[in-house]
């Protein structure tokens, strides 16, 4: 069992930046890859943001996280992070956090698709024009 905690959403300006932060309870860097949602509105399809894979550190974002925002993580602190730059109204959405786990349920990132198992409870991210 993984647990997941998000943290670092806020309101901000369009052009503005915020770094989301994922604490886990065991080790990330067990897992195959790590990823960020966005889920907007409430109920629609949570859409890949970015993913990127322990070991290797080879990341994949969507096309519309693309150059803007870079997922990172820090295994020694359990940590996953997504930094996103020049945000825009339309990234405003619940962020989540996952770990890839066969069993969960099926998400596409770019040109990948893994299962997702492990889930944080969402941090809210509002930009306004």
């Amino acid at each position: 069992q993984v647990r997941l905690v998000e943290s670092g959403g806020g309101s901000v300006q369009s052009g503005e930046s915020l770094r989301l932060s994922c604490a886990g309870s065991r080790f990330l860097s067990t897992r195959e890859a790590l990823a960020w949602f966005r889920q907007a509105p409430a109920g629609k399809e949570r859409e890949g943001i970015a993913l990127i894979y322990t070991e290797t550190g080879v990341t994949h974002y969507s096309d519309s996280a693309d150059g803007r925002f870079t997922i990172s993580h820090d295994n020694a602190e359990n940590m996953l992070y997504l930094q996103m730059n020049d945000l825009r109204p339309q990234d405003s959405g619940m962020y989540y956090c996952a770990a890839a786990e066969r069993g969960g349920s099926w998400h596409r990132i770019g040109p990948v698709r893994l299962a997702f198992l492990y889930w944080g409870q969402g941090t809210q991210v509002t930009v306004s024009s």
